[in-house]
């Protein structure tokens, strides 16, 4: 008899491939084909970083009102329907960013397209994941979230492949965006066929009880939201750093890819140290590298360092996003979804932040190392908090 942490079983891979597509086409094309798309709008539209920031951070925003509206119940036993209808509107927004050149509509829709991110990672997580965890299957959670990555690689492969001068009158960063909602379209047909209906549980119109503040709580939650500030800094700007220091787009198209690739496999690598480490133990091990990522993306030559930076954030940002959220629901089991959206709301403060101190900084310093220096410090503040907290956060979680 094959046990169920060997592999998927035969029911569970639709369910797992609905994940994986839903996460890549609402993140990994509808939150993080922005970075790759964005050296290209700073180039023919003059944006500055700050510009670029203010952009980002609508997107943010948009991500914070989607997890806070998520965590009221009212989408109890529609989540299917509502990370449908999410997905909808992702590949409606992607069309209408290469139909306007105002930073103020690209902000509105940004907003708007982090609203519908947050509702189809909330809601198809909710999903999807409950029938991992029912089953004692880790590979849903790896399949489920490894869908961001491989989202972020596509995005990267696609605007590598777009030509520099566009397609006569449509430039080059507005054929990207058409490109990212063809895609788009696509994966959400395939989501509507793959996704079933409701939690495992089979309880999913129950309403939760009311969420218990206790202190291990508090402190992943404070720690996810500062590590969405530490994170996003580079997550937003990676490809624009690579293109300062670079002669050709091939450094930055390959910092990109890179960072898919290794998002795509970093939650199934993680696992491996689970055993060991514990979840806790790995979430603070994540931590750590990407801190190490982000100094080494100050110090080193280009184009080495977005190269590595790349790899390195892509191979932690998944998972510290994967196992913060499971050590959250772990520790209120009573009322796992309103954790869930409580600490991706405050992830989505903390990434409202990041992108305006990064280009503020950046435009006043003339360069990224010095927001890229501070999201480190952050970072590790993260893991020296999580760290003297760790024994209180293993006994109430059991992880």
């Amino acid at each position: 008899m094959t046990r169920p942490d060997s592999a998927l079983s035969q029911n569970l891979v639709p369910t797992a491939l609905a994940g994986a597509i839903a996460m890549a086409v609402a993140m990994g094309f509808g939150r993080f084909s922005y970075t790759p798309i964005l050296p290209g709008m700073m180039t023919g539209l003059g944006l500055t970083p700050a510009d670029a920031g203010l952009i980002a951070s609508a997107n943010f925003v948009g991500y914070l009102a989607g997890a806070v509206l998520a965590g009221y119940g009212w989408a109890a036993g529609r989540e299917r329907m509502v990370s449908l209808s999410a997905l909808v509107a992702t590949t409606v927004l992607l069309l209408a960013m290469g139909l306007t050149s105002s930073i103020a509509l690209f902000s509105v829709i940004r907003f708007l397209a982090g609203v519908a991110s947050a509702f189809t990672m909330i809601f198809t997580s909710a999903i999807v994941l409950s029938r991992g965890h029912a089953t004692g299957n880790p590979h849903v959670q790896s399949v489920h979230f490894g869908g961001v990555g491989i989202g972020i690689a596509v995005s990267s492969l696609m605007v590598f492949l777009l030509p520099a001068e566009g397609f006569g009158l449509i430039a080059n960063w507005q054929a990207a965006w058409f490109g990212g909602a063809v895609i788009a379209l696509v994966g959400t047909v395939l989501v509507a066929v793959l996704l079933p209906s409701g939690a495992a549980s089979g309880k999913s119109t129950e309403r939760e009880k009311p969420l218990v503040w206790t202190r291990p709580l508090f402190v992943m939650t404070l720690t996810y939201g500062l590590f969405g500030f530490g994170y996003v800094i580079t997550a937003t700007f990676l490809v624009a750093m690579a293109r300062q220091g670079a002669s050709d787009h091939t450094v930055e198209f390959l910092a990109w890819l890179i960072t898919g690739l290794s998002a795509a496999i970093s939650v199934h690598l993680w696992r491996r140290a689970v055993p060991r480490l514990g979840i806790v133990g790995v979430y603070l091990a994540g931590l750590l590298v990407e801190a190490a990522g982000l100094i080494l993306v100050v110090t080193l030559p280009s184009p080495y360092a977005p190269l590595i930076g790349g790899l390195l954030l892509g191979l932690t940002f998944i998972m510290v996003t994967a196992y913060g959220l499971q050590i959250g629901r772990a520790l209120a089991p009573q009322s796992p979804r309103k954790a869930l959206a409580f600490m991706t709301a405050a992830f989505g403060v903390g990434q409202i932040v990041g992108p305006l101190v990064a280009g503020w900084l950046a435009e006043g310093s003339g360069s990224f190392n010095a927001p890229t220096l501070v999201a480190a410090a952050v970072l590790l503040f993260c893991a020296i908090l999580t760290g003297l907290e760790m024994r209180r956060i293993v006994a109430a979680a059991g992880a």
